[in-house]
């Protein structure tokens, strides 16, 4: 009985809280909505006894990207009534996708209350004694190695292309020097005076 009414209560805060995210006019409210929705996510997890998954989404997801989302929000210059102009301009699109995402949602709901799929099965199968965090662990070291490594390899390109692509030659900016500062003596980069009362600072 206490595990229905948790999964019910999970789920009503995730949907009420992504439909918030999506709603929202302040930014900064909609990443709070998200990191909200990502905590009772993790909650879900946790009743399917996919302790790992919840662990992933509460570090990473609200610990890192959820963060990191808040903070680029809060210092950007954010005009909301060219915001909002923007969202009437695309108004047509986003609802023929939110249509679109309607009747997959039904099409899913249908297909799920004709019976179970065991896909995961088919595709990973695993034994049901092993802990899930060790069954992952197998799975992507062995039989999707390759891929995992693959996908480490798109986001490292990924990450060096944003790195590219940001970087730009500012001038009259003074360039680092790695070898100089690496070199310098402790007793160099400070200096110890005895002030006289009054006698104000020596430049």
């Amino acid at each position: 009985m206490i595990q229905a009414i948790a999964f019910y209560l999970f789920a009503i805060v995730v949907i009420l809280s992504a439909g918030m995210t999506i709603a929202s006019r302040n930014p900064v409210h909609s990443v709070m909505w998200l990191i909200l929705a990502f905590f009772n996510a993790a909650g879900l997890m946790i009743l399917v006894g996919a302790e790992f998954i919840a662990m992933l989404l509460v570090i990473v997801y609200v610990g890192a990207v959820a963060v990191l989302f808040l903070f680029v929000v809060m210092m950007l210059d954010i005009d909301f009534t060219e915001l909002r102009a923007g969202v009437a301009r695309y108004f047509g699109i986003g609802l023929a996708l939110a249509v679109a995402l309607a009747a997959e949602v039904m099409i899913a709901v249908g297909a799920w209350s004709t019976g179970p799929i065991q896909l995961a099965r088919r595709a990973a199968p695993i034994d049901d004694a092993v802990p899930n965090i060790q069954a992952i662990g197998n799975l992507l070291y062995t039989r999707y190695l390759f891929v995992f490594e693959g996908a480490g390899l798109v986001l490292l390109v990924a990450m060096i292309g944003a790195i590219v692509l940001t970087h730009r030659q500012r001038g009259g900016v003074k360039a680092q020097n790695i070898s100089r500062q690496n070199a310098r003596r402790p007793q160099d980069a400070t200096r110890n005076t005895q002030p006289v009362v009054g006698g104000g600072v020596e430049i």
